[in-house]
């Protein structure tokens, strides 16, 4: 079978009807009632020789009594992740503190980003609850240890306790004392298989790394290979994702030349030995790439006559039947035997939370845990019946399982069982006695430090109250409950987890998902976007009148000078005054309104194909970009369509998008424009007219009025003239921080005072990676947040902190991991970084590396590919982020280093910027997530993921300072901005002149005004406050009106000054930075203070003419926190597992 048609084959069934595979596992196991009960019987009366037998193993105790369900379960393997790999006391001490004797959280109550979020969700103490002082048990013991010892004891100690702990689960730190160790055990019959822990590999030297150890292992463990019968002596457990650094789809020519050596090499040497190798299961969206790999692994000639290639099935996946029915094909074709070891699956709430991150319809996986156990014993059926070519091997700790496996199969000598080291031996001792079955150990090897990562994983899939694990030291729960029978429970109690489709139902259908490792998928996006490969398409003005544009000019292909895209004509000044004169709102009725923007975006849903063809040509857009932006741009449509309401429209907005997101940000302004019943002059980013003609294009067809949608492609001067009309109502603008405040400039000069700009600007974003951080998954989010879109994200990451401790080991991976990144055509999907937008934008960011080069501060680049205008991934090393002048829009990270007690000063320094967009933290130690996202001035926080990829209505977007006007994109306060602003007339006069500007007092640490928690994927959580802004200038005129003013501000939460008698406005071009000025008296002296405002540096300061909105008064602050990052949740591992 080929490749590509074996992938389809297996990638067909991932997201299979849950009900129609259940359906056809219960038929295949085959099981009468009468079998069933005696399944049963057997279990429970397996389950009563465990209880009666022996003390239960340490693994089992230590569940019991520190389960998922206990503050010092939780606090306990918190801790355990991290404990071991932070290298400083200061951390140490302090992760002890935070995780045994949490602060007080008390004061936090209701604002936290951490302790009201989701109470059962497992994260890192993240959402834990309190550990109050007079908590019962071991941490209030421990709590009053650390008071009487004093912080170097307890470190010990505490280290020590966890290294013990690792010892019950861990065989050896390395294969020679494993095998030292596993002699006792083997003398009881068992045997062994060894795994070799460790991450997957970041980078190639990671890969070439694991390879070896592998090797070295094979070869120690060939000293233990006495017995001809392969199936009696010791083994070892492969990860793919160890052996190459981009173990996925987007990378598979890679995979097939430098992984496929690597795996039949350890095969060889394997069967040199005598011994088995399995090659261990990875995520759902590699199942086919595996299956490639150990396609072209199995044919090798050389392997012929050898029985120990073994191959990883996990029960859990919806395709666990015919993963099995093709790896029986494999060993049909290929003429040998296999081994297939059955497992019930692992990370399966990581499975969930992906597919509704990208929005798919279904799960590669069962979501009740009766129905794993069905696929299971359906699974063991089926691999019973084929033991002429497949010697099946059972890992499970579940007696209903083992007495499912012992009722099916007739020869104990053709199958055998597997358990953890640690875990299930008294119900395996007893089965190898009662029924001579074989048992062999998958045994983890390695340094504790690697360890705990798997223990805490191991803690989570057996610490929920419903696992076997945990119920069989539980006397208080009936032998025949913990081996009740999984078809009875099929379908009861099921819990709802909605598919990506529904995540953010009932306000918003989610936009359609695209799987780009799933092979129908790729196929289809290939056949609609392939005919516009070549196709050239032309762009001009789209206006309710006629058009006289200016000349034809070429668009360019960043990646190809060869290759336009099309061409476009520039809107004329007589274009601009048709649009204007032509231009009326869209007084339709709401309903209607509604309907045609759920038109639009269903229609450029439909024509995803021409969408993803023009934004990799006229923008360079990789694939998962394209996804990611027409997702987005569907999303605005969709939640603005939900929000709008019958609020009187502001009248002509202008909205200026830029050409990074050339199709969300378009349509996100535009849509929210129409939402609210404007007339809307769309003006594209000069760079790339193409998509932006073909979305309005579309929302004409889906019904938009062109006299309520105008398009007007053009440069600086086009806008200037959409943004310096006394006709034009409001303007939202996305773009450069320069830019936006000369559009403040031409508004003040020519609009009415008080038209509403909404400006989405850059930033200097900052990333801290403490030294408790995972340093992989730190990597892995490092990466995205600074290459990923060529760094051409105001999201991306400019300069990152790490902690001086952990600093030379992270900053060696993260160059690794910059190099494993491929750079090319934006159209095939194995390209990581594209080019950047333009020739200038290129020179800028060339000129940049080059200073920095002549410095001696570059670190690290790539090579960037011949032709296109590229900017090499680059890394420059700084003393700090206030040696950036300016944001360096490409791909290139800043990197500096930090003490441990230098916190503080890093956020001093990153706010002194003045800019507040996104900011990144990665840190186990849960105060310091408090205490830094209290302090950090930026709009987005981050915690333990990357910091870019908002989602509408869950991660609404835009930042503070220099980085933004507010209200943020995406967000329950964005569309009212876009509303008539209120205008309140006040006819009194001052009596007296203030001579000096009122001074706005330091504003005390303020708690947020409100906040709520945003609609958002499992294991992840959002959480949006309102907290006050910079106080708001009462200018009046008048005590009066000044009074009025104040009081409408601090009815909604913000702080006022009033004035105190007349202010001349040419004294606000300088002087204190308020958050806004209210003025409601005369006209001219409110375009003299606009013009004073507007020529102030630094943040743009609005003139308010009415009563203001929630958003002028409180500024937006969104964190969002991974709750999963220390590998599980347990509101979804509790409820299943």
């Amino acid at each position: 079978m080929n490749t590509s048609a074996l992938r389809h084959r297996i990638d067909t069934q991932t997201y299979a009807d849950p009900d129609a595979v259940l359906e056809q596992l219960v038929a295949r196991a085959a099981l009468s009632s009468e079998a069933r009960h005696r399944i049963t019987t057997q279990a429970a009366a397996l389950v009563r020789d465990i209880r009666n037998t022996t003390a239960p193993g340490l693994m089992e105790v230590f569940l019991a009594e520190y389960g998922l369900s206990t503050d010092e379960g939780v606090a306990l393997m918190c801790l355990a992740e991290a404990l071991l790999r932070v290298p400083d006391a200061d951390t140490i001490d302090a992760l002890i503190e935070d995780k045994i004797a949490p602060s007080d959280w008390g004061r936090h109550m209701g604002h936290s980003t951490s302790s009201l979020v989701n109470a059962s969700t497992w994260a890192l103490m993240l959402t834990g609850r309190v550990l109050d002082d007079d908590q019962p048990g071991p941490v209030r013991h421990l709590r009053a240890a650390i008071k009487r010892l004093g912080e170097p004891v307890i470190r010990t100690a505490v280290s020590r306790a966890m290294k013990e702990m690792g010892r019950q689960f861990v065989l050896g730190e390395d294969i020679n004392a494993a095998m030292e160790r596993a002699a006792g055990m083997e003398k009881k019959g068992f045997t062994y298989s060894y795994d070799m822990l460790g991450e997957a590999a970041r980078t190639e030297a990671d890969a070439k790394r694991y390879h070896l150890s592998y090797s070295r292992a094979i070869s120690a463990i060939a000293t233990a290979c006495t017995d001809e019968d392969i199936r009696r002596n010791p083994g070892i457990s492969v990860k793919l994702s160890a052996l190459h650094p981009r173990y996925e789809v987007a990378q598979e020519p890679s995979v097939m030349r430098d992984l496929v050596p690597r795996l039949r090499a350890l095969a060889l040497l394997a069967k040199s030995a005598g011994m088995g190798l399995n090659v261990d299961a990875e995520e759902a969206d590699r199942l086919s790439l595996s299956l490639e790999v150990i396609e072209r692994v199995m044919s090798e000639p050389a392997l012929a006559g050898w029985d120990g290639f073994g191959v990883v099935v996990q029960a859990f996946g919806q395709r666990a039947g015919i993963v099995i029915d093709t790896l029986y094909d494999m060993a049909h074709r290929h003429d040998r035997r296999i081994m297939v070891r059955l497992v019930k699956g692992a990370y399966w709430d990581t499975e969930i939370k992906r597919a509704q991150v990208e929005g798919v319809d279904g799960f590669p996986v069962f979501t009740q845990k009766a129905a794993t156990d069905v696929s299971y014993i359906s699974s063991a059926r089926k691999l019973l019946g084929m033991t002429d070519r497949i010697y099946p091997q059972f890992a499970t700790h579940n007696a209903h399982t083992v007495a499912a496996v012992l009722e099916m199969a007739d020869d104990p000598d053709a199958y055998e069982f597997q358990r953890l080291h640690g875990m299930g031996e008294t119900l395996h001792t007893l089965v190898m006695e009662q029924h001579k079955t074989r048992c062999r150990i998958y045994a983890p090897v390695g340094a504790h430090r690697d360890l705990l990562a798997y223990l805490v994983r191991r803690l989570l899939e057996n610490g929920a109250n419903s696992s076997f694990v945990n119920q069989i030291v539980d006397e208080d729960v009936p032998p025949e409950i913990v081996a009740a029978d999984p078809f009875e429970q099929l379908g009861q109690g099921i819990m709802a987890i909605p598919t990506g489709p529904e995540v953010f139902l009932p306000l918003r259908a989610n936009a359609r998902g695209f799987d780009l490792a799933h092979a129908p998928t790729l196929a289809d996006i290939e056949t609609a976007r392939a005919p516009f490969r070549t196709h050239i398409w032309s762009a001009a003005p789209l206006l309710a009148g006629s058009v006289r544009p200016e000349p034809e000019v070429a668009v360019a292909n960043p990646f190809d000078a060869d290759d336009h895209p099309g061409t476009v004509q520039h809107a004329s000044s007589a274009d601009v005054a048709t649009a204007l004169e032509a231009a009326e709102i869209w007084d339709a009725p709401l309903s209607e309104r509604r309907a045609t923007l759920l038109r639009a975006a269903d229609l450029i849903e439909e024509n995803y194909g021409e969408i993803f063809a023009v934004l990799a040509r006229e923008a360079g857009k990789g694939l998962p970009d394209c996804v990611a932006e027409l997702r987005e741009g569907v999303d605005f449509l969709r939640y603005y369509a939900a929000q709008a309401t019958n609020t009187p429209p502001a009248g002509i907005f202008t909205c200026i998008s830029p050409w990074n997101f050339p199709m969300a940000i378009f349509a996100g302004q535009i849509s929210a424009a129409l939402a609210t019943g404007n007339a809307v002059l769309a003006k594209p980013a000069e760079q790339t007219p193409l998509v932006a003609y073909l979305v309005v294009s579309l929302m004409h067809k889906a019904g938009v009025p062109r006299s309520a949608l105008q398009l007007l492609p053009g440069g600086g001067e086009v806008g200037a003239a959409l943004t310096g009309d006394a006709r034009i109502g409001g303007v939202a603008f996305t773009g450069s921080t320069a830019t936006a405040l000369r559009i403040r400039a031409n508004m003040a000069q020519h609009c009415a005072p008080g038209t509403p700009l909404i400006a989405e600007t850059g930033g200097l974003n900052a990333m801290i990676v403490d030294s408790t951080a995972l340093p992989e998954q730190a990597v892995q989010a490092i990466v995205e947040s600074a290459f990923q879109s060529a760094g051409q994200r105001c999201s991306a990451l400019r300069c990152l902190y790490v902690q001086e401790d952990i600093a030379d080991d992270l900053t060696k991976m993260l160059i690794g991991a910059m190099k494993a990144l491929g750079l090319g055509d934006p159209w095939a999907l194995s390209t990581d970084v594209g080019p950047v937008i333009d020739e200038t934008a290129r020179r800028g960011i060339a000129d940049h590396i080059d200073t920095a080069r002549k410095e001696g501060r570059v670190v690290a680049e790539v090579t960037a590919p011949q032709g296109g205008t590229f900017i090499a991934p680059t890394i420059i090393k700084l003393e700090g982020i206030g040696d950036l002048e300016r944001e360096i829009f490409g791909p290139v990270l800043h990197l500096a280093t930090f003490k441990s007690q230098e916190l503080d000063s890093v956020i001093d320094a990153i706010n002194a910027t003045g800019y507040g967009l996104t900011f990144g933290l990665h840190t186990r130690i849960d105060d310091r997530v408090q205490h830094v996202s209290e302090r950090i001035e930026a709009g987005n926080v981050y915690i333990n993921r990357n910091q870019i990829g908002a989602i509408v209505g869950s991660q609404p977007f835009g930042g503070e300072g220099l980085s933004g006007t507010g209200p943020k994109a995406g967000g329950p306060n964005y569309l009212p901005r876009f509303g008539a602003p209120d205008v309140q007339r006040a006819d009194a006069t001052w009596n007296t002149v203030q001579t000096g500007l009122p001074e706005v007092s330091a504003p005390a640490a303020a708690g947020a005004i409100e906040t709520l928690s945003m609609p958002g994927p499992t294991g992840e959580s959002n959480r949006l406050s309102t907290l006050p802004r910079p106080a708001l200038l009462c200018m009046g005129p008048g005590t009066d009106a000044a009074a009025a003013q104040a009081l409408a501000v601090e009815a909604l939460g913000g702080v006022a000054v009033r004035a105190t008698g007349r202010i001349d406005p040419d004294t606000l071009t300088t002087g204190p930075g308020y958050g806004g000025v209210l003025w409601w008296g005369d006209t001219d002296t409110a375009r003299a203070i606009e013009t004073a405002l507007a020529a102030r540096r630094g943040p743009i300061m609005p003139l308010v003419c009415g009563l203001p909105d929630t958003a002028r008064v409180r500024a937006e602050r969104h964190v969002c926190v991974d709750t999963t990052a220390s590998g599980g949740n347990a509101a979804l591992l509790g409820a299943v597992a």
